[in-house]
């Protein structure tokens, strides 16, 4: 059946990403299957076809590099299993490109870490690399660089989910599809029969929220919660997101011909600047600051700057041009953005007016704002 905002949603999105998942893309051994490489090869070869400018950010190198080394199961130690990745990864795009090479196209690999996209020169390299690409004709095959990340150095994008949201909001894509083995979100217990298949979301509230998490354990069913977390940067920022099965067979097919597979997550928000979207999703935070529900309405609903009076807390340390989150009383995050000031001086000015830092402080460089509403992004999720 046809679905009229699908379509709406297609037509208005030219360029896509895609995101393919280990559980996708392996056996049940936990080794690559080629037949599902394939698969998608000639999926995004169709879509191409149709018009559309494809980008894939795919898992698998780990996988890959277990069944290539022969190994009887995931190493756990980092170098090691960087070590898998680094086999598995050129067998990976090996694989892309055997398949989409008969059929006319050339797969095109690009490996990134965290650091890649917070240092906005590289950022825009990246961007600009990723344009040439499409302007070319080829596949851009993305995978985070397992061989380099490290979690303990923040190089690492947590999973490969946010990576490729991180990717849709570079290159403004309109439209990201994230395909693992769960067929969207439903309104109970997946697991139960009586639970139904949410078709489309029109906004990311606390009932939807909720319905990520199971009631007794409390923990995210299926990865939800991430999920949720990567629709509601890619909606708020005026995109769109559907979370659909990739084990479906022609998933992308049945989803660019508008069919009611997935969940259909509307965008919430007017479009944001690259800009905008690279200070709230691509820097990894520095440190934060609590601010008085006062100073947290004034950021929200009337897009004001954030001044040292509305601070209560200083938390981590930063220095002035670093990115620190904002997050109410109660932790829950706000927004993102440049500070003017260090963890130390802010925590010296927190909670005070700008005639008293100017008399009570002379000696410190003095800015009326701590952050500039022209360098904070919004990122709260409806609580």
């Amino acid at each position: 059946m046809i679905d009229i905002l699908r379509q709406e949603i297609l037509t208005e999105s030219p360029t896509i990403v895609v995101k393919v998942g280990t559980r996708i893309l392996t056996d049940e051994r936990g080794h690559l299957s080629e037949s599902q490489i394939e698969s998608f090869a000639n999926q995004l070869a169709e879509a191409k076809a149709k018009g559309y400018r494809m980008v894939l950010v795919s898992s698998g190198a780990v996988g890959s590099g277990i069944g290539r080394l022969g190994l009887s199961g995931r190493p756990t130690d980092l170098a090691q299993l960087q070590a898998v990745a680094a086999v598995g990864q050129s067998a990976l795009i090996e694989a892309y490109n055997h398949f989409l090479e008969k059929l006319g196209l050339h797969a095109a690999q690009i490996l990134l870490t965290a650091d890649d996209l917070e240092h906005r020169t590289k950022y825009l390299n990246v961007r600009n690399t990723l344009n040439a690409l499409l302007e070319y004709g080829a596949i851009p095959i993305i995978n985070e660089n397992d061989t380099l990340s490290v979690v303990e150095l923040n190089t690492t994008f947590g999973d490969n989910d946010r990576l490729a949201a991180l990717v849709a909001d570079l290159i403004h894509a309109p439209l990201l599809i994230l395909l693992s083995d769960i067929d969207g979100l439903y309104d109970g217990d997946p697991k139960n029969p009586e639970s139904n298949l949410i078709q489309t979301v029109h906004q990311i509230d606390a009932s939807i929220q909720a319905l990520a998490f199971d009631r007794l354990t409390g923990l995210s069913k299926g990865g939800m919660a991430s999920k949720l977390r990567i629709a509601h940067q890619i909606t708020h920022a005026g995109g769109s997101v559907i979370i659909a099965n990739g084990r479906e067979p022609k998933i992308l097919q049945k989803i660019l011909n508008c069919e009611e597979f997935g969940t259909l997550f509307l965008p919430q928000g007017t479009k944001m600047t690259a800009r905008k979207q690279w200070i709230g999703y691509a820097i990894f935070p520095r440190g934060r600051v609590l601010v008085d529900e006062g100073c947290a309405r004034a950021l929200v609903e009337n897009g004001k700057s954030l001044l040292p009076i509305g601070i209560r807390e200083v938390e981590g340390e930063f220095e002035p041009g670093d990115v620190i989150a904002v997050c109410s009383m109660d932790g829950l995050e706000i927004g993102r953005g440049f500070t003017n000031y260090s963890s130390q001086d802010l925590a010296q000015i927190r909670g005070k007016h700008s005639n008293e830092i100017e008399k009570d402080f002379p000696e410190m460089k003095f800015y009326a704002e701590v952050i500039h509403r022209d360098n904070l992004t919004l990122t709260s999720m409806v609580s």
